[in-house]
């Protein structure tokens, strides 16, 4: 990487300047004071922004009475052209970037972020790792030699990316862990297993297994035999049964027989009982009809008293007794058509009666529902002229509503009167305000470390003041032209003091402006709310004055309505008297016709009664009848059952002639023989039934077991595979652990016996005196410097020179190491030297000199140098005169050529 031109505008002390860059070396030169420095502060802060600025902030980048600064730099890298253009500008009290745009071959980056992280990976180093590599700023030339080993190491290692293995060895060492947990549990797996299979072999099984076959068969021989013997022994039991049922159904049927005989003789006994019972009724029912006949002649004598018959309708015997029914038949059919007759007009009369009256109750209801429904049209209309005022007062209330709200907005928006943003940009305001907070915590710990640099150089400062040496070269203080440098470094303390208590202040100013920020946040989200209420509030107005307006109208309808329904209900309620009137005609009527169906009802009992007295004489005659024909039924009954008597008891004694007790008696011993070998030959199968399915059942649970053992077996040999496979896997993982770790211990060794010969090669060019042997540098990067007589030395025990000349052979043995190690596929940064000579004397200043130009003659291609030390001046293949105008106070630069002194 080269730096190709610089451009700045207002940028610290400069108003305007432009400098080119070419390779080789480059001093720039110019007494203290005139902005040398600025120039590299420049290159780094294009390329970084904010973090390259250490301990100070935006506003110190900007020349004092200028509002914004512009800083352009363009620079190759890789073989590319890249150009980078940052603008800073005061935004209220503070600056901040107003533009940040780098252009890329192939893109364009905005965003100070964006710029700054592209940066850093082309690079592939931050503005830390770049100060630490290739930028020894003025003041920090001991940088490395006062940290401690480890910080030492840390930064190395980070800039020869060797934090990488030891990630990826953290990572292979998870994964050893990892497998390692797995391979446990595997372990404890096939272990668990063994034991299983192992109990499983004690058994037996297929020992076992025999036994409980050949114990089967035998006990399947002995059912079968068993069950042999039962067949026969059943067989025997069914014959023997057989006989018993031939002689249990003979024996049956002459019990049945013998019921029978009993049974007809008790029938033919009730039934000669009942022809006896018989004769009694035909007796009753004799004297039955003669009552009858005297009924009969009084009723019929009464019926012809009252005009119901003619005088020639009596009956007295049988002879006459049809004509007499039919006469009574014939005055009765003629009483019941005059009756029907009246009950049809009497059901018109109802009829009509009942339509008049619903007409009537119709008319009634209508008019009470009319009135009704005018009463409550009233009322109704009544209690909205009460609403009305209730509404008109609401409505009232409401516009008042309206203006405290809009005296709520306008004292909210009063609120922004003495505010530092308009209304509506409260928001906007309070989000700068957060980001300037951040800013100026940022610029606040950049200030605070600058201090600790400081204090560091004066302290050192006052040593070697107390030694008699100029703070700034080293010379002797009566020699030297800088003696002022330590009062300029105390100054530059004062000023960090008070820019630090002034950003603390600024902090606390902000903090307070946040929470102001956050009050007119909070008020235009107040007003916002209130817009919408009042918004509200108008379409509620809107819509009850609608309201208002369709309610009036509405009072005045029901009023003419309630009107037109009391006329209304007049018209119906006399309509309800003239259809009472023509009902009350209608019921007179009915009572008449009610008086002469009482006539006729009277009438028609008699004749009625007199008819069921001749039905009742016609049935006394039937029955009569009927129990003579009964009678001769059951004497014909009675002589067929005593045929079947006969010839019951015949049967009933043959059998008794064929029945034969001492075969009945054979069979039944037989019978119960079979019985008993049959019982105890069952319960002896079901026992054996019972053993033989227990054998099967526990030579199932053998094989069950057997299959469970193969089962085992076939679980453990893939177990087994799969411990092999992650045995081999630990052990890949571990040699993957151990090989990272190897490999940084390794690269680090290398790389720490690389940088300790580039270090000692630089150190013997610079530093040629027979006072020091070597210097030795550990795995820890740990440095020890060695007197020619072995004795060991810290770098702090060195002289302010030697050390400053030590640290300057470290941070070149560095920047070689990592151009060689990268092997030029990230080119480096060029080599920049801030003010080397502090500590140094003259003599010091040649071996500087030296160190410079073996640093070209090893392939630095750009090498940037800021001193005021004429020797370097003139070893340097361009110059760059800086100077400051002491009226205007700003720098300018010009460009210049030098022999190259080292070139021989």
């Amino acid at each position: 990487m080269k730096f190709r031109e610089i451009r700045l505008e207002n940028f610290k002390c400069y108003a305007d300047a432009e400098l080119r860059l070419d390779e080789g070396v480059t001093v720039i030169h110019g007494v203290n004071g005139s902005g040398k420095s600025s120039l590299l502060e420049a290159c780094f802060f294009a390329l970084y922004g904010s973090k390259a600025l250490d301990d100070r902030t935006l506003d110190d980048v900007i020349t004092n009475g200028a509002e914004d600064a512009e800083i352009e730099l363009a620079f190759d890298h890789g073989g590319e052209a890249y150009r980078i253009e940052r603008r800073i500008r005061f935004s209220g009290e503070r600056a901040q970037t107003a533009k940040c745009v780098l252009e890329a071959p192939d893109e364009t980056i905005e965003g100070a972020r964006a710029v700054r992280g592209y940066v850093a990976d082309l690079l592939r180093m931050d503005a830390e790792a770049f100060v630490n590599c290739a930028y020894v700023r003025q003041g920090e030339v001991n940088k490395l030699i006062h940290a401690s080993p480890s910080d030492r190491q840390d930064m190395i290692d980070d800039l020869l990316q060797l934090g990488k293995l030891e990630e990826y060895r953290e990572r292979a060492s998870e994964a050893r862990l990892a497998v390692k947990d797995v391979l446990s549990e595997l372990r404890g797996n096939v272990d668990e297993i063994d034991g299983q299979i192992e109990a499983k072999e004690e058994k037996g099984l297929h020992e076992r297994l025999n036994e409980l076959e050949s114990e089967r068969n035998e006990t399947t021989a002995e059912i079968e035999r068993i069950e042999d013997q039962l067949d026969t022994a059943r067989e025997t039991k069914e014959s023997a049964e057989s006989v018993l049922e031939e002689f249990e159904e003979k024996r049956e049927e002459i019990d049945e027989l013998a019921e029978d005989v009993e049974e007809l003789e008790e029938t033919i006994r009730e039934t000669e009982s009942e022809r006896d019972r018989l004769k009694d009724r035909i007796a009753e029912k004799r004297e039955r009809r003669d009552e009858l006949r005297e009924k009969r002649d009084e009723l019929l004598a009464e019926a012809q008293e009252a005009g119901d018959l003619d005088a020639d309708g009596s009956a007295s015997g049988s002879d006459d007794g049809a004509d007499l029914a039919e006469a009574v038949e014939d005055a009765l059919a003629e009483i019941r058509e005059t009756d029907e007759r009246l009950q049809e007009e009497l059901n018109d009369l109802s009829g009509e009666i009942q339509k008049h009256a619903s007409e009537a109750e119709t008319a009634r209801e209508r008019a009470d529902e009319l009135e009704s429904t005018a009463a409550e049209k009233r009322e109704e209309a009544d209690e909205l002229e009460a609403d009305l005022d209730d509404d008109e007062s609401t409505l009232a209330e409401r516009r008042e509503k309206l203006d405290e709200i809009d005296e709520e907005i306008e004292a909210a928006k009063d609120r922004f009167e003495d505010a530092p943003v308009a209304f509506g940009e409260a928001e906007s305001h309070r989000e700068e305000l957060r980001e300037r907070k951040d800013e100026l915590d940022d610029e606040l710990g950049d200030v605070r470390a600058e201090l600790r640099t400081v204090r560091s150089q004066i302290e050192e400062a006052e040593e070697l003041l107390e030694e008699g040496k100029c703070p700034e070269c080293g010379q002797p203080v009566e020699d030297s032209p800088h003696v002022d440098a330590l009062s300029d470094d105390r100054e530059r303390l004062s000023e960090l003091e008070d820019e630090r208590d002034e950003l603390k202040a600024e902090i606390e100013d902000v903090e307070a402006d946040l929470e102001t920020a956050n009050e007119l946040v909070e008020a235009e989200r107040e007003v916002d709310q209130l817009r919408e209420n009042r918004s509200s509030v108008e379409q509620l107005i809107d819509e009850r004055e609608d309201a208002l307006e369709d309610r009036r109208k509405r009072v005045e309808r029901l009023r003419g309505e309630a009107d037109e329904h009391e006329a209304d209900a007049e018209t119906k309620r006399s309509e309800a008297a003239d259809a009472e009137d023509r009902a009350d005609e209608r019921r007179e009527r009915i009572a008449e016709i009610n008086a002469e169906r009482g006539d006729l009802r009277e009438r028609r009992e008699r004749l009625e009664s007199l008819g069921d007295a001749l039905d009742e004489l016609d049935d006394a005659e039937a029955d009569i009848e009927d129990l003579r024909e009964k009678r001769a039924a059951k004497a014909d009954l009675n002589d067929e059952r005593r045929q079947r008597l006969s010839e019951k008891k015949e049967r009933k004694r043959a059998l008794e002639d064929e029945f034969d007790a001492d075969r009945v008696e054979e069979a039944r011993a037989e019978k119960k023989r079979a019985a008993n070998y049959v019982e105890q030959a069952e319960s002896t199968l079901e026992d054996l039934r019972e053993e033989r399915d227990d054998l099967i059942d526990r030579i199932g649970g053998v094989r069950n077991e057997l299959d469970e053992l193969e089962s085992l077996r076939e679980r453990r040999e893939r177990l087994v595979e799969r411990r092999d496979a992650l045995d081999s896997l630990y052990e890949e993982a571990e040699q993957l652990q151990e090989t990272y770790g190897d490999l940084r211990a390794e690269l680090r060794q290398r790389n720490v016996e690389t940088l300790e010969r580039m270090l000692n090669e630089t150190f013997d060019l610079v530093y040629q005196n027979d006072s020091y042997s070597h210097i030795e540098l550990d795995g820890e990067y740990e440095l020890t410097v060695y007197q020619k007589d072995g004795e060991p030395l810290d770098p702090e025990q060195l002289s302010g020179g030697e050390r400053a000349l030590f640290n300057l052979s470290l941070r070149c043995a560095i920047y070689r190491l990592l151009a060689e190690g990268i092997d030029g596929a990230a080119p480096m940064p060029p080599l920049i030297l801030d003010e080397p000579t502090v500590f140094l004397d003259s003599g010091h200043v040649a071996q500087l000199v030296e160190l410079v130009g073996s640093m070209r003659d090893l392939g630095v291609e750009q090498i940037v140098v800021v001193s005021h030390d004429e020797e370097l001046v003139g070893a340097a293949d361009a110059v760059v005169h800086v100077r400051k105008d002491p009226t205007t106070n700003r720098s300018t630069v010009e460009r210049g050529e030098a022999p190259a002194l080292l070139a021989e």
